[in-house]
């Protein structure tokens, strides 16, 4: 069997692709990786190849195409169920709020949306978007335990799909309570999180694939 082959869309924009792209890295598991740019005429026949949802990202493995991202997040767990916290009732709390971000916020994403290569600037918030901050925040705030600097202690699928939401943060200048702004900074000092940004910033010298081990 071949090494699994992670399709994503463009690293400075595609928070959705850093999400599992995170997790597979945390989890030790080599996989090539294969972008399709977003941004051109050919994209959407580009994903609609490899892709039964049309979108990214997409893990190739086993002739099985996975194409969601806590889908292929759940997949690494399966090969390395440290992507979860051990405690059944805390590892239910880290499924809940990744749920969460999976599901709601739009208002949130929709006004800032990610993009790594922005300069740091605030803009008006409406009303909604305020309202997703704030449940944000308070969310983090109820559930953060562990001896560690992640949300539960050590780091879990929880974060990788707060990474892009720490990003949004930072890049629109978003002002934060005192816990919230640490957790962000940990997220975004992380190894591989770092890989991935500095990867964003030089995006177009890269080759169209490259593997990871």
């Amino acid at each position: 069997m071949g090494r699994p082959v992670l399709h994503i869309g463009n690293r400075q924009l595609s928070s959705w692709s850093m999400r599992p792209w995170l997790a597979l890295r945390k989890a030790g598991i080599g996989f090539d990786e294969h972008m399709i740019p977003l941004d051109r005429p050919d994209s959407r026949a580009a994903l609609e190849a490899v892709s039964p949802g049309g979108t990214v990202p997409v893990l190739e493995s086993g002739g099985v195409a996975i194409w969601d991202s806590l889908a292929i997040c759940e997949w690494a767990a399966e090969h390395n169920p440290a992507l979860w916290p051990s405690d059944p009732g805390v590892r239910g709390q880290a499924r809940s709020v990744t749920a969460a971000m999976h599901s709601g916020f739009s208002a949130l994403r929709n006004a800032c949306p990610m993009d790594l290569c922005r300069p740091p600037a605030p803009i008006a918030l409406d009303d909604a978007v305020r309202k997703d901050v704030a449940a944000i925040q308070a969310m983090w705030t109820a559930v953060k335990c562990g001896d560690g600097p992640f949300l539960f202690g050590q780091w879990s699928i929880a974060d990788a799909f707060y990474t892009p939401v720490a990003a949004r943060f930072h890049h629109f200048a978003i002002e934060l309570d005192a816990a919230s702004q640490a957790y962000c900074d940990t997220l975004l000092a992380d190894e591989d999180y770092r890989d991935w940004f500095d990867a964003a910033q030089r995006e177009d010298l890269l080759p169209p694939g490259h593997s990871h081990a």
